[in-house]
């Protein structure tokens, strides 16, 4: 213990485990302000990270506050001003970004070899120490300091800190230690990824793709600029019932089979191998403060569990862990009562979106549903057609411009007109007979008849299903509630 009246001596105010894009920005915001930061990361930089490299339009102004945008290449990085969306390899609805003031319309496709490295470069830059090829092993938070226990092919070091800030990815070692356990299972997310070249068609359009064997997932290509894009998967790890194929293996299916797809693809060469990665989802139960310890970006698990966003979450999550830490470290405060304002911002900031986006994969989740939600998805992207508000709305979630919860404002209605389109066609295909529910097409059959045969066949995993359903229901209704409650205040 430290002699009474005398000072602590620290190698830096704040230790940062992780210099992916939550850590790097995170350490140059801090920098910037006179704080004393070391970042440490396992590898030397550059280095590639499985992700889309979609950076959207709010992600974009995240990354001019650090200064990467007047780096001259991050402005040969590809620009992508609009997004296609197709569902079982027919284009339903191609629309541009739409314009909000003070946003850019347009978002970029920058590879995690690049990008992550501008952002390195920035947080260097503001003044932050970077040790490259060191990876925590373990901490330990004290009174009055912690102790971050760190190794590399040199040997163990100790370093001592005033606040310790996990920014080390969705397999968090921070995280799993500050928490005790590792996030459920049910929060996993799981993606693959490939890089192209010679890929057909236009380098400002984003293709997203939806297909009946993939879900509760969706696939990508996204432009990369100079006929190169990157081409992956996102699944949700539990299903029900489970997939019988790996995300990598599914996703060589849906390039060979996916008409669209394989249209962009045909005269393509791929480089390298398609290689995955898990993610961890948001979970607002999931705790990212205690004494002395914050996290951030994908070890605070704040990822997207609906379309796997998480570069735009790691920026924004970096911002606000450094305005929470300015009086921190002036009153010499890091205890979690102190840290906690930075776990009310990220509840106040996402969780009424990320239970929207939990409930409906939760609800997709139960494959026996996939023709009722493809059907929806159909009907929205008709109406899209038809309303540009609608368009407007589409584009701007996907996007990132607009909260996921404005959806309420163009889905009302489809779910149900869905059901009764599927009904339709099973009543026709009832007087067919036997023949008519074995032809081409028979996947339309009541999803509520095959919801009531996979319930009898494995009554448990149903049984969970739908516990999980309840609560997230009953998640996203409180978040509802409160944001009406907080509304009428404002008002």
């Amino acid at each position: 213990m430290a002699d009474v009246g005398v000072k602590p001596s620290y190698d830096a105010d704040v230790v940062i485990a992780g210099a992916g894009p939550a850590g790097a920005a995170a350490a140059c915001h801090l920098a910037r302000s006179g704080t004393s930061v070391i970042l440490l990361d396992r590898v030397t930089f550059p280095r590639d990270k499985v992700c889309g490299d979609f950076v959207g339009p709010s992600a974009l102004v995240e990354l001019d506050s650090l200064g990467v945008s007047r780096m001259d290449r991050y402005a040969r990085t590809n620009i992508a001003r609009r997004a296609a969306l197709y569902i079982g390899g027919e284009e339903l609805i191609s629309r541009p970004f739409p314009e909000i003031e003070g946003i850019p319309s347009h978002g970029r496709v920058i590879p995690r070899l690049a990008l992550d490295q501008f952002i390195v470069e920035a947080a260097r830059g503001a003044g932050a120490r970077v040790m490259e090829g060191y990876r925590l092993t373990g901490f330990a938070a004290g009174r009055e300091a912690v102790a971050v226990e760190a190794a590399s092919s040199n040997g163990h070091l100790t370093l001592r800190c005033r606040l310790l800030l996990g920014a080390d990815g969705s397999s968090s070692t921070v995280a799993r230690l500050m928490r005790g356990s590792a996030p459920p299972r049910r929060d996993r997310f799981i993606a693959a990824r490939a890089y192209f070249a010679n890929v057909e068609g236009p380098d400002d359009q984003l293709d997203i793709y939806f297909d009946r064997s993939c879900y509760p997932g969706f696939y990508w290509l996204f432009p990369t600029g100079n006929g190169e894009a990157n081409v992956g998967l996102g699944l949700a790890l539990e299903t029900w019932p489970a997939h019988n194929l790996t995300p990598a293996a599914m996703l060589r299916r849906l390039m060979r089979d996916d008409a669209a797809l394989a249209a962009r693809l045909r005269n393509a060469r791929l480089r390298g191998k398609i290689v995955g990665w898990p993610l961890m989802t948001y979970n607002h139960r999931l705790k990212i403060v205690s004494d002395r310890v914050m996290l951030i970006g994908d070890a605070a698990s704040l990822i997207n569990p609906l379309n796997g966003e998480g570069i735009q979450y790691a920026l924004l999550s970096a911002r606000w862990a450094a305005e929470t830490l300015a009086p921190c470290l002036r009153d010499d405060d890091f205890s979690a009562r102190a840290l906690a304002p930075f776990a009310a911002r990220v509840e106040s900031e996402m969780r009424y979106d990320m239970a929207l986006s939990r409930l409906i994969v939760q609800l997709i989740s139960n494959r026996a549903l996939t023709p009722l939600w493809i059907g929806a998805s159909k009907i929205l992207a008709e109406r899209a057609h038809k309303d540009a508000n609608t368009a407007r709305i589409v584009s701007g979630i996907f996007a990132g411009l607009l909260p996921a919860r404005d959806a309420f404002k163009v889905v009302g209605g489809t779910i149900g007109e869905a059901a009764r389109s599927l009904a339709s066609k099973a009543v026709t295909r009832a007087f067919r007979g036997p023949r008519g529910w074995a032809g081409p097409g028979a996947y339309t059959a009541p999803a509520g008849f095959q919801l009531a045969s996979d319930a009898a066949k494995d009554p448990a995993d149903f049984a969970e299903w739908l516990k999980c359903a309840a609560a997230c229901t009953l998640e996203l209704g409180s978040q509802a509630a409160w944001h009406i409650i907080a509304s009428s205040r404002k008002g």
